[in-house]
């Protein structure tokens, strides 16, 4: 863990630059609007260590997958988003001296990622052996009009008059770090290049996706030469060299606007046309409006999202800094687009879908955007029915089995014991069916959307699953837990109850729907051509499935072996074991008792109803101390039990874990990228831990508490066309009903009226 940068309530702010911790420092500044991101890449030429990162939303390579033995099933490839052309750059020679941070003498280095109004600056003094130089550069990804983003490049001389050298350029020469077999993903289209303006146009190899980059500038000193460069060698470049006398004093400012637009929102023909087209709109519009609409978007975001803590800075610094990636990753402006668990941040995972979209990312979507919103992530999952059928196919099995990692439906990861059999992400999206129902109220979803989805999940289930008839029970066996320490064991407890749950719930929605609309049954029983004897076989899955349990200990074992392993803590940890699979044989890992991340314990959260506190008490005193909290997914779920036991301390020790992971690298892997998915995590600690929020039986619930180390919270939550606000202190909770009809809400197991009239004092 290092505390590296500033703390300051709505910024990030590096102070000063090391070299040694550029590629964190770029993960932590990258921005995105939900149509594209980028690192927080030095605009200038750096040749020190970096990761130059510009990806685009959907737009992927499919990289061949690399196997050392391959097995049948094994997916032909694994997803790439392509890293895309560069569209910052601005390389800058001073009296024929280019910078390049990586060579020159400076000083007053400082970058700051401005969370309030998601813009970028950075600014810093060129020591020049005659001169000393000023520089400031300002960036933002335009929040309203996602294909469009904008520089602003500064440039001062101090001392005396210098020669500057201006090269606003395209660069899509730009390959992959994570490539297979190192690749490059692109092929040339088209360029364009005249002065004032320019255009890229490259399509990505195999997948097809045609992006443009258009640039416009405008430049506040007329006397000028520009020329055109096209780049010895590089075949995909395109710039202006714009050569000028500044005098000691002058600022030059440069405003370079950039629009990307993409064959996945028009005909392949008109791509260019339209990126050049936005480009130059943009330009006459200038940054100051472009950045005004901008900050207004941001703004209502804000509004409606942010979370205010007093008294604990670095908390509240954490919490928004988790809060503003999530929205710069996700808008549901597009339905055919998901959460990838990097974003827009870096190149790991492939940037693609996993289940922690489902588990912990629509929470926060349901609470602090419309209803729309977190309808497209289950329509994504709804659109790619068929492919997981053909997923389920391949491994001959009935139903569908949704991919462990995806971007287009089809399974994209090559590690066995994860693909194969990490099975139990399939009950993570059919429970986010009901998370979504039940905080909407949205019933036609089920009748309309989620009955096929719930059904081919169901019949997965099913068959593969058997009947062991010594102990007249079913078993799964041959899985992967989520606690990835363990590979192939048998009857994981969390993927027995959540596949028996799956075939409950969706044999309940089948019967409500063959009472309230038998028309729709029979259409649904006659689509998917469901016969009585399957729906017995799921009846009787429900009522026989094999739970292993630890009588010593009164607890459902992880899984049948359990218990079989050497019994040690984390406690009895060396701090040089510290994390595991940096320091352990993967071999060593499988058979000890560490668990990565909750499992029997994310069951628990989710089916809490089935369980009483002495229950959960039991479970989480069992497993908590066997867990090392090595996914960044972990910490969160701890943290939300531990506040429902009204273990007070250890909530907030373990939501501090996930709050501050990036901003402090807490886990020494932040350079490769941020934990997005993890972050709404954090954000379900404070609202549905510490404020205890839930919706049971369609009434709004509230159980809040303050940390001891904060003077009080408040965040908003949207509910059914309300907007409530809830302030948190110690003695009592306020609550407002900013927007909305009257609605009737539960704190503390007590019932209260809230209205518009009159603001809601309980006690605690």
């Amino acid at each position: 863990m290092k505390k590296y940068f500033e703390v300051d309530e709505w910024q990030v702010i590096e102070n000063d630059f090391d070299k040694n911790y550029n590629r964190v420092t770029e993960s932590v500044m990258s921005l995105g609007n939900g149509h594209m991101g980028l690192r927080g890449n030095f605009a200038e030429n750096y040749t020190g260590d970096s990761l130059q990162g510009t990806y685009i939303a959907g737009v992927y390579y499919p990289d061949k997958t690399i196997v050392g033995w391959w097995k049948n099933g094994y997916p032909e490839y694994f997803a790439k988003i392509a890293n895309a052309a560069n569209f910052i750059g601005i390389n800058l020679q001073i009296d024929g001296t280019e910078i390049d941070l990586n060579k020159v003498d400076f000083s007053n280095f400082k970058r700051v990622l401005n969370m309030k109004k998601a813009f970028l600056e950075r600014s810093f003094t060129v020591e020049l052996e005659n001169n000393r130089v000023e520089i400031i550069e300002k960036r933002f990804l335009n929040q309203k009009n996602k294909e469009l983003a904008a520089v602003k490049y500064q440039v001062r001389p101090l001392a005396q008059d210098a020669e500057i050298v201006l090269i606003p350029h395209l660069d899509g020469d730009v390959k992959n770090e994570d490539a297979n077999y190192n690749e490059f993903f692109w092929e040339g289209l088209k360029k364009k290049n005249n002065k004032g303006k320019a255009l890229l146009s490259m399509k990505t190899r195999k997948s097809d996706f045609v992006v443009a980059t258009a640039m416009n500038w405008d430049l506040n000193k007329k006397e000028r030469k520009v020329e055109l460069l096209t780049g010895p060698g590089d075949e995909n470049y395109v710039g202006n060299k714009i050569t000028l006398k500044a005098a000691a004093g002058e600022k030059i400012e440069l405003n370079k606007y950039i629009a990307v637009c993409t064959s996945r929102d028009y005909e392949e023909n008109l791509v260019s046309k339209k990126a050049e087209k936005k480009a130059a709109a943009a330009e006459f519009r200038g940054y100051e409006d472009l950045f005004t609409e901008h900050k207004e978007a941001w703004a209502k975001i804000w509004q409606e999202s942010d979370i205010k803590i007093k008294g604990d800075p670095e908390a509240q610094q954490g919490i928004r800094f988790n809060i503003f990636h999530l929205n710069q990753t996700y808008t549901g402006h597009d339905p055919r687009l998901n959460i990838g668990p990097k974003g827009f941040t870096g190149e790991k995972y492939g940037g693609l879908t996993y289940w922690d979209t489902e588990a912990y990312c629509l929470p926060f979507y349901l609470a602090t955007h419309s209803e729309d919103v977190s309808r497209n992530l289950l329509l994504y999952r709804y659109n790619h029915l068929e492919k997981a059928v053909e997923n389920a196919d391949k491994l001959g099995l009935d139903g569908a089995l949704y991919p462990m990692v995806t971007i287009n439906g089809e399974e994209c990861h090559n590690e066995w014991e994860i693909t194969f059999e990490e099975i139990h992400r399939n009950g993570a999206i059919a429970h986010a069916v009901k998370d979504y129902v039940d905080y909407t109220g949205d019933e036609e979803y089920i009748k309309e959307y989620g009955i096929p989805v719930l059904a081919q999940i169901s019949r997965f289930w099913a068959d593969r699953a058997h009947f062991n008839s010594h102990k007249d029970k079913y078993m799964i066996l041959g899985v992967t837990g989520p606690n990835e320490y363990e590979n192939n064991v048998n009857n994981n407890w969390y993927t027995n109850r959540i596949a028996v749950w799956t075939l409950n719930y969706t044999l309940e929605n089948l019967e409500q729907i063959k009472k309230n609309d038998p028309a729709k049954y029979e259409e649904w029983i006659s689509e998917l051509e469901l016969e009585d004897s399957e729906l017995e076989l799921w009846q009787d899955m429900t009522e026989k499935m094999y739970y292993p349990y630890l009588e010593e200990f009164d607890v459902y074992s992880q899984q049948d072996g359990y218990l079989d392993k050497e019994q040690k803590l984390v406690s009895d940890l060396e701090e040089e074991d510290i994390p595991l699979h940096k320091n352990w044989s993967w071999d060593k890992i499988l058979r000890s008792p560490y668990i990565k991340q909750a499992d029997v314990l994310q069951g628990i959260y989710y089916f809490k109803e089935d369980f009483d506190r002495a229950s959960i008490a039991r479970h989480y005193d069992f497993y908590e101390p066997r867990t090392v909290h090595e996914s960044s997914l972990s910490p969160c779920i701890y943290s939300l039990l531990a506040a429902d036991l009204e273990r007070e301390e250890k909530a907030y020790q373990l939501y501090l874990r996930t709050a501050r992971l990036d901003l402090d690298n807490y886990n020494t892997d932040t350079d490769d990228g941020l934990h997005i998915t993890s972050m709404a995590g954090t954000w379900m600690s404070i609202v549905k831990g510490f404020a205890g929020f839930k919706v049971q039986n369609d009434q709004v619930e509230f159980r809040p508490f303050l940390p001891e180390a904060w003077d009080g919270f408040n965040f908003m939550i949207i509910f059914r066309g309300r907007r409530i606000k809830v302030n948190v202190e110690q003695e009592e909770t306020t609550f407002y009903l900013e927007a909305g009809a009257d609605l009737k809400i539960k704190v503390y197991g007590q019932d209260y009226l809230l209205n518009q009239k009159e603001e809601l004092v309980v006690e605690k």
